[in-house]
């Protein structure tokens, strides 16, 4: 493993070695993986400026490629919510077996087609998921899997985003009754608005930081 920049740690994860960019803070907290949406990488623009902020709020963060190069052209796979569930999954393992981490509760935070993922393997791993966030998710891809999710969830949606709202609003039903859906006044999909993804992100570190205060 070698360094990737200034304070972040390049790493392959797993059988497949999937590429991820791995950032702990000292006294870090907590550790946010984050699960990007279909068509995206770990070098999402607005994942990077989120985790930057969590970063400043003493949490680790990991983004990393959930599909290979040649997965990632395929439609198929990157709808694909069962095998995107899986890899976050096998990263959760993964972090585990890494002494330094394994004591670290996890967070997940999902977009797009990543939330639903997440949402996945929230429950799957209820004993290490300790909260989750979805930014413009489509939540319910996740299907009847959303009932068995224990984790605290966070919806976070752009008011001007109307049919993901509508799919959020009606995911928020099924979850757990400590989940919340909120809205972004004026924001499209894609939180492009002048200090959209800012709110997105105080949104986001907020709720982290609350569900570690509760835990």
């Amino acid at each position: 493993m070698n360094e990737s920049s200034a304070g972040s740690e390049r790493v392959l994860i797993g059988p497949r070695k999937l590429e991820g960019d791995l950032v702990v803070p000292p006294r870090a907290w907590g550790l946010i993986v984050f699960a990007h949406g279909s068509g995206s990488t770990r070098h999402s623009p607005r994942n990077v400026q989120v985790a930057r902020a969590l970063q400043k709020r003493q949490f680790g963060t990991l983004l990393f490629d959930l599909l290979l190069p040649d997965e990632a052209l395929e439609r198929r796979t990157t709808f694909d919510i069962e095998l995107l569930a899986r890899r976050l999954c096998d990263t959760i393992e993964w972090l585990g077996r890494r002494p330094s981490l394994a004591a670290l509760p996890i967070g997940l935070f999902g977009a797009s087609t990543g939330a639903a993922a997440a949402l996945v393997a929230a429950a799957r791993h209820a004993d290490r998921v300790f909260a989750v966030v979805s930014r413009g998710g489509r939540p319910d891809l996740a299907g009847t899997v959303l009932g068995a999710v224990k984790a605290p969830t966070l919806l976070i949606v752009g008011g001007a985003d109307t049919e993901v709202l509508a799919l959020n609003r009606a995911a928020l039903g099924r979850l757990n009754n400590c989940s919340e859906l909120t809205v972004v006044p004026h924001a499209t999909h894609l939180f492009e608005e002048p200090g959209a993804l800012e709110r997105v992100a105080q949104l986001a570190g907020d709720w982290f930081v609350d569900q570690m205060k509760t835990r």
